[in-house]
């Protein structure tokens, strides 16, 4: 199934949407999407930038503050 047809499929499917509550969670998943799709196309990140996101990263995790893919799947539902 190509782009254009996903995306047609979803707009027919969103149309009939009754919730406002799911349509209010579609709308920030959205406009999450796109502000961080803009930040990541404004300006390519260093290899010093990467290694220190890279290594804060692995601290958090060793700290354990993450949350597991259920628990943020989880808040999408």
């Amino acid at each position: 199934m190509n782009l254009e047809t996903r995306k047609l499929e979803f707009v027919q499917e969103f149309l009939k949407l009754q919730s406002e509550e799911v349509i209010s969670k579609l709308e920030k998943l959205l406009k999450s999407e796109r502000n961080s799709s803009i930040d990541y196309k404004s300006e390519p990140m260093s290899k010093e930038e990467l290694n220190s996101r890279i290594d804060q990263s692995e601290s958090d995790f060793d700290k354990g503050r993450f949350k597991s893919s259920s628990e943020l799947l989880s808040k999408y539902k």
